[in-house]
């Protein structure tokens, strides 16, 4: 598997978990909504620190920069972290207005986010990283657990 299949797949099933939690603050089940938001968010962070720990690294490491892309994306990681905080304030207080407002901005930000991601840093990583270090490195990343 190239790390792009890797990545996306992770990508999609955080989505999925996205939407259960919205769709539980929308019928009003406070409990779901705690149990899938702690779903969405601990593999959305699980897979932040899978490219912030593996494939940031390897593939700065390969092309001699710690700017541009990677950069970008850590940028993106924190604020992401800064937006899961506010809704499990929202989720803490049963603010279902404000959980449903910050749904929007936080589906708008994993959207671009993760187009950037698939579209662009996936495919350089496929592109430039030699064969071996796609394998370890992908290898690497799926042992990395919160």
């Amino acid at each position: 598997m190239i790390i792009s299949q890797f990545m996306t797949q992770e990508h999609r099933k955080c989505d999925t978990e996205f939407a259960a939690a919205e769709q539980a603050v929308a019928n009003g089940n406070w409990s779901e909504t705690e149990e899938k938001f702690l779903a969405f968010s601990n593999n959305t962070l699980k897979h932040f620190k899978r490219e912030e720990m593996e494939l940031f690294p390897a593939f700065e490491a390969q092309t001699g920069s710690s700017e541009g892309p990677t950069q970008v994306m850590k940028h993106e990681h924190e604020q992401v972290r800064g937006l899961m905080g506010k809704m499990a304030e929202s989720i803490e207080s049963q603010d279902k207005d404000a959980y449903l407002s910050l749904c929007e901005s936080m589906m708008i930000l994993l959207q671009q986010h993760n187009m950037k991601e698939e579209q662009m840093l996936y495919a350089m990583c496929d592109r430039v990283l030699p064969s071996e270090l796609k394998e370890s490195t992908l290898s690497k990343m799926k042992h990395v657990e919160l």
